[in-house]
């Protein structure tokens, strides 16, 4: 265990606990992703002034509150999402949430590492694929160094990128002639309230999942809740914000487009590309832990293995999976409210890792996340919250009934 300094198959020790400010800036390097800012141009274009500003303020309240709770769960036992799952899924059990989780987020990875290359080859005139290759192995390499990376990775790519959002956010409402021009502007193509809501929670629910992946490093619960809460209300709607204004003024959904317009070129491509390497870090490095989980290999190894991959399927997966890993995305969210569940219910059951006694496979888990992907499709509201709600009460109802003798012959698992 003591040269796994991810502590992937562990909980954290003391002695590598970080505080708040370096945590904040890797939790605002997730939520500083090019996605945001694109879904924010198209709620600028698709919302009035005020409907825009009320679906992501709420929106982003309900992703803060999500992943404050894992936040605080992750910090208090130092474990990842996946070693968590085990608690409520079992420990082989406890493989399907890894999977989901860390393939989607290999996936996710060679989708970012293609938007940062095609906007940028399209711009520039330079060979897409070679862009990929680049900027795929960079991203790879970093994530090699661990937490320790990510966070002077993001010390340099979040102010930097809310120095030029700021910038074109300047631009575009100058631009229209002040706040009142952009008050006024008319949807050109109206979206539904509803729709937006969920839109803004979906952006960032799957990886608002995995935040105890990273603020488990926390010194104190209290302060793994602040930043979550800073990093997913107050990070992920200022990006929304960089997206809708210009997208409003232009008429452009796409950031980089709207960048280039504003005679932005070379600060677009460093900042879309520091965007882009603070998440595409992030995902690795959850991807590795929640294939550590299922191999009991290296979370570093596996996190290298994971970024080769992504690259050299960047292309494909931009141009075939984005679909597929919406799909897989609606499972998710019904695992963090399990977790949840699961810590509320069993809390003491946490306390020591290494003695804790767990099932092999927990059935009423899995039932629950069918029941919470089901509540999140078929329920009117918001789709992402009816999935983490229904993954979580059926859970609570589900466990006491099928596990009524919840200790018996259990299996003992160690790091």
């Amino acid at each position: 265990m003591s040269g796994d300094k991810n502590y992937s198959h562990g909980p954290v020790p003391i002695s590598a606990r970080k505080g708040g400010l370096a945590l904040t800036f890797v939790m605002l390097g997730l939520t500083f992703f090019s996605a945001s800012m694109w879904t924010g141009g198209a709620l600028g274009t698709g919302l009035s002034f005020n409907d825009f500003f009320l679906a992501v303020l709420i929106g982003n309240l309900l992703l803060g509150v999500y992943t404050a709770f894992l936040g605080f769960i992750g910090s208090k036992t130092g474990l990842t999402t996946h070693l968590l799952a085990r608690y409520s899924f079992g420990i082989k059990g406890s493989w399907l949430p890894s999977f989901l989780l860390g393939g989607t987020q290999v996936g996710w990875f060679g989708v970012g590492v293609a938007m940062f290359a095609i906007p940028v080859g399209k711009a520039t005139g330079w060979d897409i694929n070679w862009l990929i290759g680049i900027s795929g192995v960079l991203m790879t390499v970093t994530v090699f160094f661990g937490i320790s990376a990510l966070t002077v990775l993001s010390v340099i790519a979040v102010p930097a990128i809310a120095i030029l959002g700021s910038y074109s956010v300047y631009l575009a409402v100058t631009g229209m002639g002040g706040m009142s021009a952009l008050r006024d502007v008319i949807p050109a193509q109206p979206i539904d309230f509803n729709l937006a809501l969920a839109m803004v929670v979906g952006s960032f629910v799957s990886a608002g999942t995995l935040t105890a992946d990273f603020v488990r490093f926390g010194r104190k619960p209290k302060i793994a809740v602040l930043v979550a809460i800073i990093a997913f209300f107050l990070g992920n709607s200022l990006m929304f914000i960089f997206g809708a204004a210009g997208a409003a003024s232009l008429g452009m959904a796409d950031i980089s487009d709207v960048m280039i317009a504003q005679g932005l070129l070379l600060p677009a491509i460093i900042v879309l590309g520091l965007n882009i390497w603070t998440t595409n870090d992030n995902a690795l490095y959850a991807s590795g832990l929640g294939f550590a989980n299922i191999t009991g290999l290296s979370s570093k190894t596996l996190s290298i293995i994971n970024g080769l991959i992504g690259t050299l399927c960047a292309l494909w997966l931009y141009n075939n999976f984005v679909g597929w890993l919406t799909f897989l995305s609606a499972a998710i969210p019904p695992i963090g409210g399990i977790i949840i569940a699961d810590y509320l219910m069993y809390r003491h059951r946490y306390e020591t890792f290494d003695r804790s006694k767990m099932r092999d496979v927990n059935v009423s888990a899995l039932l629950a996340v069918a029941a919470g992907v089901i509540a999140g499709h078929w329920l009117p509201g918001i789709v992402p919250v009816n999935a983490v709600l229904g993954g979580a009460l059926s859970y609570a109802v589900l466990n006491p009934l099928l596990n009524r003798r919840r200790t018996t012959n259990p299996e003992m698992t160690r790091a």
